[in-house]
């Protein structure tokens, strides 16, 4: 169960952490906190936010708040944000210390937020300023996670990248593909064994989660079902 991403200045800290702990109990540790800063300040000015050119402090230190919550038997924390003494803070969530929190965002900022705060760096891929569509992008901003992670006292091996793909096409066996011969296959797109070993290759480059936005893919809940159960029974097995 995962959020993809949630808008971290939306919401209260304290309350969010609770509802996060809360579905973490309720899932048997199964929740992933994906988190943003936000892109649109109309929103933050209709909620009465801190103001938008601060969304990404406000965010690491809400991020913080999170962890003290989750971890400490009376947490205490004070922040320009976000202030709280030797509270009673329940439920625990199921997993420790804490679930992982994975930082969505391809900007310079967002990789430091990974280096520093977060579990998993989960670039969207789609963002035309940050492109990370193909291999050698990700691997450039994997090369620059690795350099923030470093200064902050960090192992690459506590960050786990994630990349999620806007692309997901099987053509059947004795099938032909949607895109014109002289077109170049595009990544996720092909036959079975073509779309496995795009995945092997983002395995190899140290890819430890793919998530496939079939939402966009599909136009209802029974193609979206078959596209999942595609990839699953035809494609997994290959990898």
């Amino acid at each position: 169960l995962g959020t993809s991403v949630m808008i971290v200045p939306h919401r209260n800290p304290v309350v969010t952490a609770k509802a996060l702990a809360t579905l973490d109990v309720l899932s048997q540790g199964r929740v992933i906190v994906g988190v943003g800063v936000g892109w649109m300040q109309e929103e933050f000015e209709a909620l009465g936010l801190p103001p938008f050119q601060e969304r990404g402090a406000v965010t690491n230190e809400y991020i913080r708040a999170f962890k003290e919550l989750w971890t400490s038997d009376n947490p205490s924390f004070q922040g320009e944000y976000c202030s709280f003494s030797n509270i009673s803070f329940l439920p625990k969530p199921v997993q420790k210390p804490h679930p992982p929190i994975w930082v969505g965002g391809e900007s310079r900022p967002a990789i430091r937020r990974a280096a520093q705060l977060g579990n998993g760096w989960y670039p969207i891929g789609s963002n035309p300023q940050f492109p990370m569509g193909e291999p050698e992008a990700l691997a450039a901003g994997m090369r620059r996670l690795s350099r923030q992670a470093e200064q902050a006292g960090r192992s690459m091996s506590d960050i786990d990248i994630i990349y999620r793909t806007h692309q997901y096409e099987l053509v059947p066996e004795g099938g032909a593909p949607s895109f014109s011969p002289s077109e170049e296959r595009k990544l996720f797109t092909g036959h079975a064994e073509e779309i496995a070993g795009d995945i092997r290759r983002y395995e190899e480059m140290g890819v430890s989660h793919m998530t496939v936005d079939f939402i966009r893919l599909s136009k209802s809940i029974d193609d979206i079902r078959r596209q999942m159960e595609s990839l699953a029974t035809k494609v997994w097995p290959l990898v």
